[in-house]
């Protein structure tokens, strides 16, 4: 038998659009660096700039950048980068082991098909019309003082449900909760059924198969989750508005009011200092996501 009989056959190489158009590829990112990158840039110098009297002085200066650290609006920053990092991590805990449990847990075909469809419901529906259903459950003389007190479980209506930061929080974890579990459970729902029984045929215990096997190949989709949830939830708007009615600040309600008061500046400032939070979390994120895959790789290899 010959040598070239013993050479295995090559593959041949899949050919994609781009191979018969390579024109593709450029076109687009130059349209995406003129429609998405191009704004940015704009917005992010526009906030070097200063407004007095409605006109605006055109003239380089950090006045306005001082102005978000020397007034109230930095407890604004700060009462927000909380709450969306609660509602990011409450998410997170909430989100995991139901997409685990709906990717390899022992529900049905139809129970997965159910429940992935009320998933998807709200993105048909606007964020508007949803919070505010809340308000009428919430409130003092809402429906879940009544059934308490038709319980005879209270005396009063409690107080405090509605327009505070509980209620946002609770607003906030209802809208966004599709879009933390979905990234997740897509994740997870690749996972080849042969390495976890592998695994599990090699003796490793259901946490280790959690911890060593599911955990770092789902990854990917917990960061997709995470920045899908926190960005939304760093700019909130309707949530604070509705359920927080004035009494529950958000760097949102600031860009509102400024840009009311015809201040550009400010309003690209503060739209300028979200991205940047947004990029800087999403930057320690991924770093936080290679080490722990690398100190997973490292321990495995000190098991074997």
């Amino acid at each position: 038998m010959s040598d070239v009989a013993l050479k295995p056959a090559r593959r041949p190489a899949m050919r994609t659009p781009l191979d018969r158009s390579p024109w593709l590829l450029p076109v687009f990112l130059g349209v995406w660096l003129f429609v998405v990158i191009a704004p940015l840039v704009v917005l992010f110098a526009y906030s070097f700039f200063e407004s007095r009297n409605f006109a605006m002085i055109y003239r380089p200066s950090l006045a306005t950048w001082e102005s978000l650290f020397t007034s109230g609006r930095f407890e604004v920053t700060v009462r927000t980068l909380r709450i969306a990092l609660t509602v990011t991590v409450i998410e997170l805990v909430l989100a995991f082991p139901s997409a685990l449990w709906l990717a390899k847990g022992g529900c049905s075909k139809t129970t997965r098909a159910l429940v992935l469809a009320l998933l998807t419901i709200p993105f048909f529906l606007d964020l508007s019309s949803r919070i505010i259903v809340w308000r009428g459950i919430l409130d003092e003389n809402g429906l879940i003082n009544h059934v308490l007190m038709v319980l005879h479980i209270i005396g009063s209506p409690i107080q405090g449900m509605l327009y505070s930061e509980p209620a946002v929080h609770f607003g906030m974890l209802v809208s966004y909760f599709p879009m933390m579990i979905l990234p997740i459970y897509m994740a997870i729902n690749v996972i080849d059924d042969t390495l976890i029984a592998a695994a599990a045929d090699l003796g490793a215990t259901p946490a280790r198969i959690l911890f060593d096997v599911i955990l770092p190949l789902s990854l990917p989709g917990v960061l997709a989750g995470v920045v899908f949830t926190l960005g939304p939830a760093l700019a909130s708007w309707i949530e604070p508005n509705m359920l927080g009615g004035g009494f529950v600040n958000m760097l949102s309600n600031s860009v509102d009011s400024a840009y009311s008061a015809l201040r550009y500046p400010v309003v690209a400032a503060l739209s300028s200092f979200v991205i940047l939070m947004v990029g800087l979390m999403l930057a320690l994120l991924m770093f936080l996501t290679r080490r722990f895959a690398d100190l997973s790789t490292s321990f495995r290899n000190l098991q074997s």
